[in-house]
């Protein structure tokens, strides 16, 4: 399935979104900055993409961030997933914060995160007296479909 996604250009942008190999899910957007933007460890900034997107209707623009930046510097998206909504012609901006433990400097044209568009239902809401509680799962969550492995220090610590 492809769909056409248009896309305006802004007089700072690096360059349209694209993807990186031929297997990629999502389009890298580039940083649309003039001049190195350095985020010391605990800050978050907006970061331009120079882009205008056209999402078609019955679909959205997720941006997510890149998983290598997040590795190798910590850098993550503050919002964590941002949507697009198929009615909004502002500019791309990419929400990030720096997780890391050392500043991370951005470069101009720098890929910064990536955007996915997929279909979006519209749902029609019906209130209820009740809900089916008979599957598996019931009530059950944060974790009660397996066991927990991830042991919180302090928790640990306190139970010595």
């Amino acid at each position: 399935m492809t769909v056409t996604l248009k896309i305006k250009r802004l007089p700072h942008a690096k360059g349209l979104p694209q993807y990186a190999t031929g297997g990629s899910a999502g389009l890298d957007l580039m940083a649309a900055i003039e001049k190195p933007l350095t985020l010391e460890p605990g800050d978050r900034t907006r970061i331009p993409t120079g882009i205008i997107v056209q999402i078609p209707e019955g679909y959205e623009g997720q941006v997510r961030a890149r998983s290598g930046l997040a590795d190798k510097a910590g850098i993550c998206l503050s919002n964590g997933v941002g949507t697009i909504d198929s009615d909004y012609r502002g500019e791309v901006m990419v929400l990030t914060m720096n997780a890391g433990k050392q500043a991370y400097t951005f470069q101009p044209g720098e890929r910064v995160a990536q955007i996915i568009v997929t279909p979006v239902p519209k749902v029609i809401i019906e209130e209820v007296d009740e809900v089916d509680l008979g599957l598996e799962r019931g009530e059950g969550g944060f974790g009660s479909t397996g066991t927990t492995t991830i042991t919180n220090k302090a928790t640990a610590a306190s139970a010595k």
